[in-house]
């Protein structure tokens, strides 16, 4: 996976209205509704009077998460959901503004996302020696930094996207891959202070910017933080030490076949998955990187002429790989990205057409790691594990019915999907 290059190019500081925490803008800067029947649960916005600014204000708790549902335990019998998880590396707003279109693209389909933010997004560059990257010198970042244009442009989609019940991970800080100290080389303690480093990040962008005035991310990200995927795939190992101790809930740094996931280590194991590679033998991993290296090799600007075919490969890709579950064992389709126009942005387009293709499929939920986390974790452990009994695109013989037909185990007392106490 390469690093995600997105720094802004302005030194004018964006102004940021203070009297929403939605922000200045309108239309398709405004949280939306859902729009095709999602069951939500649907709490009361919080008055004015009950946000609580954390810190320097950079973040705040403003209540519970809008337009998140409520995850119930599969009844016996019942066919699960097909779960899609559409993610983003290094997310964060630049000139190309795809961080805003795809929060667009996702709310015309009924679709949340995780976007996984790198730290250093948030990091003016004069303030770069602030960064103290493990086995690093202080100020070095693989991907550089940002300017307060493209910080205050991130922050605001950054906290539209989180009133719209997307997710806001992790994707660390400097993203140093391969061998020479790179993440792989990384200890636990190592990941541990990079992660407080991420989320220190986060939490004074208001102090380190002199943006005072700006709304505030409306989350707390101590709790909002609860999974993460490690830049080029590398260091797991010492990674999910360190995010077991830190109460991270899942980790997607991962290969998976797609098949139902179970916990690694304390953690679910979202990783993405292998899905068919039209007009290979192989099969692909569902991230645009990965496509584009087997395309046009290290390259981000291949021949023109074939930058159709190659997107065409990757969304038809995807689309089998989601039939394939659809049709088959429901597993949950994991696809990662990044906000990048390499082969002329034609990745961005392929992602866009299975959005448009599959979430507003019936039975089919797109949903970010968190929701597909609180499901998970509201189910009977047995019926997990039944279901990891079936392979790759198969399908119970007898039916789903028969195949889960046995009474699942009650949910004990406050896990999502336990029964609501009678009064």
């Amino acid at each position: 996976m390469a690093a995600t290059h997105r720094i802004a190019t302005g030194t004018a500081v964006v102004a940021v209205c203070v009297a929403s925490l939605a922000g200045c803008g309108n239309g398709t800067d405004t949280p939306g509704e859902r729009t095709r029947g999602q069951k939500e649960a649907k709490p009361a916005p919080a008055p004015k009077n009950v946000i609580r600014l954390i810190g320097d204000g950079s973040t705040a708790y403003t209540g519970a998460q809008p337009h998140l549902p409520r995850p119930e335990r599969l009844k016996p019998g019942q066919k699960p959901p097909q779960f899609v998880v559409f993610s983003w590396d290094g997310a964060g707003e630049d000139g190309q503004k795809l961080f805003s279109h795809f929060r667009k693209v996702a709310r015309e389909n009924d679709a949340t996302m995780t976007y996984f933010l790198s730290g250093v997004y948030l990091l003016p560059e004069e303030k770069r020696d602030l960064y103290h990257p493990p086995q690093h010198s202080p100020g070095r970042s693989d991907i550089g930094f940002n300017d307060l244009q493209g910080i205050a442009d991130t922050v605001k989609q950054l906290r539209l996207a989180w009133l719209e019940g997307n997710e806001i991970g992790t994707h660390f800080n400097g993203h140093f891959c391969g061998s020479g100290r790179g993440v792989g080389e990384w200890s636990v303690s190592d990941w541990k202070d990079e992660i407080a480093q991420a989320k220190r990040f986060v939490k004074t962008w208001k102090t380190n910017t002199g943006m005072r005035n700006s709304a505030p991310l409306p989350f707390d990200y101590d709790k909002e933080l609860v999974g993460a995927r490690t830049p080029c795939l590398e260091g797991r190992k010492n990674f999910l030490k360190a995010a077991r101790d830190l109460g991270f809930r899942y980790d997607t740094s991962g290969v998976n076949d797609q098949v139902w996931p179970k916990k690694k280590q304390g953690l679910w194991d979202l990783s993405m998955q292998l899905v068919p590679f039209p007009g290979h033998s192989y099969e692909q991993l569902t991230m645009d990187y990965n496509f584009m290296v087997n395309q046009s090799g290290a390259t981000t600007k291949g021949d023109p002429a074939q930058h159709e075919l190659w997107g065409d490969q990757m969304r038809d890709g995807l689309l089998r790989g989601f039939q394939r579950a659809y049709r088959g064992n429901r597993a949950p389709l994991i696809i990662g990205n990044h906000f990048e126009s390499w082969n002329g942005g034609t990745y961005m387009r392929a992602v866009e057409e299975v959005v448009e293709t599959v979430c507003t499929k019936r039975e089919v939920r797109c949903v970010s790691f968190r929701q597909l986390a609180d499901w998970l974790d509201a189910q009977d452990p047995a019926t997990l594990a039944k279901l990891r009994t079936l392979g790759v695109g198969e399908a119970p013989e007898q039916g789903w019915k028969s195949f889960l037909s046995g009474s699942p185990a009650p949910a004990p007392k406050g896990v999502p999907g336990a029964p609501t106490a009678k009064r």
